[in-house]
């Protein structure tokens, strides 16, 4: 039997989102595009020109290079190490040393359920880390704790740090070195801008010399 309809309203509402509406398709898919295209916009190509010269720097001197994020910015990371390592390298005498913290599974599981959840990616940047390596991390909010620590702990030990970010940057705009910002409060138009301009670092390291 469905539940009242006044019970489904308040289900709806539960992750503080509002009810869903009737809306026509095509009318979403246009508005939907067109606040993408603004949004992206509004990213700032010389913060994106920074992130650009710090891998390039990175790449130049040898420097590990080490993403992170959660739920689709795990994703996202994974993606961009992927770009880095791969294409981004191809045909270059010094390739990217570029590790993604959200891939190794058994190690992350076991750090979270032996230690909590806060812990996935510090724990794993203090095996490898180095004064002079690079961190970036993926946050639509900024203010995930596991990115925080991480991103603490950078810092106390002498890695650049790079925080890729939505809404008003959150903890983690405040905390970084370098900041890139999406400014939109919707998940969807944050994680679709990150992932375009992983994309854009990634094939300007495969295109350009």
């Amino acid at each position: 039997m469905p539940a009242p309809a006044k019970h489904t309203a308040i289900a709806q509402q539960r992750d503080g989102r509002p009810p869903r509406q009737r809306v026509d398709p095509a009318d979403y898919a246009q508005a939907y595009r067109e606040r993408s295209v603004e949004i992206l916009a509004g990213i700032s190509v010389e913060a994106v020109t920074e992130l650009i010269e710090i891998l390039a720097a990175a790449l130049k001197d040898g420097r590990q290079v080490f993403i992170c994020g959660n739920g689709g910015s795990a994703a996202t990371a994974s993606h961009f190490a992927a770009g880095l390592g791969k294409d981004g390298s191809a045909g270059r005498d010094k390739k990217f040393r570029v590790l993604s913290l959200t891939d190794n599974l058994p190690w992350i599981t076991s750090l979270a359920n032996d230690h909590d959840y806060s812990q996935i990616f510090v724990e794993q940047l203090k095996n490898f880390g180095q004064s002079g390596d690079v961190l970036i991390a993926f946050s639509g909010s900024g203010n995930s704790g596991n990115i925080l620590r991480a991103i603490e702990w950078a810092h106390a030990n002498g890695l650049l740090t790079v925080g890729i970010t939505g809404r008003t940057g959150g903890r983690l705009g405040q905390l970084v070195r370098h900041a890139i910002f999406v400014d939109s409060t919707h998940m969807g138009h944050i994680e679709e801008a990150h992932f375009l301009l992983q994309h854009l670092v990634s094939y300007y390291f495969e295109e350009a010399e």
